[in-house]
C-alpha cells in the first residue's frame, strides 16, 4: 500500500495544516484515529446503547484528520431518531472504512519516507 493507493476519503491537507507537515504528529494523530475507530465503530448500530455518542465521537475525530464524508455521515447519524438511524450508521460505517483505507496508505507511505532518511 502506498499513497498511490489513496482514494480520496481523507483530505490529508486538513492534518498537514495541522500538524505543520511533521511526519511524527502526523503519524501519532492518525495512529489514534485508528484506535477512536477500533473502539467507537462497533458500536454504529441501534442495537447499542452508544451509537450516538459513537457517532459523535468519530464525527469529530474524522473531521480533524480530513475525513470530511465520514464527519458528514456521523453527524446525520447523530442528528436522527433511532428509526431513521440504520441507514445513515451503514453510511458511516462504510465511509470509515474508506478512511482507514486511506489511513493504511498514508501511514505506510510516511513510514517509507521515515525509512528513507
Amino acid at each position: 500500500m502506498a499513497r498511490r493507493d489513496l482514494s480520496g476519503a481523507v483530505d490529508f491537507t486538513v492534518l498537514e495544516r495541522m500538524t505543520g507537515g511533521v511526519d511524527v504528529i502526523t503519524e501519532e494523530i492518525l495512529g489514534l484515529f485508528v484506535q477512536q475507530a477500533a473502539i467507537w465503530s462497533p458500536l454504529l448500530d441501534v442495537r447499542e446503547d452508544g451509537w450516538r455518542d459513537a457517532a459523535h465521537t468519530l464525527r469529530g475525530a474524522a473531521a480533524g484528520i480530513g475525513a470530511e464524508e465520514v464527519a458528514t455521515a456521523c453527524a446525520l447519524a447523530e442528528a436522527v431518531d433511532k428509526a431513521d438511524a440504520p441507514p445513515m450508521l451503514e453510511r458511516a460505517r462504510t465511509a470509515l472504512e474508506a478512511a482507514l483505507a486511506d489511513v493504511a496508505a498514508y501511514r505506510h507511505e510516511l513510514m517509507l519516507r521515515g525509512l528513507k532518511g
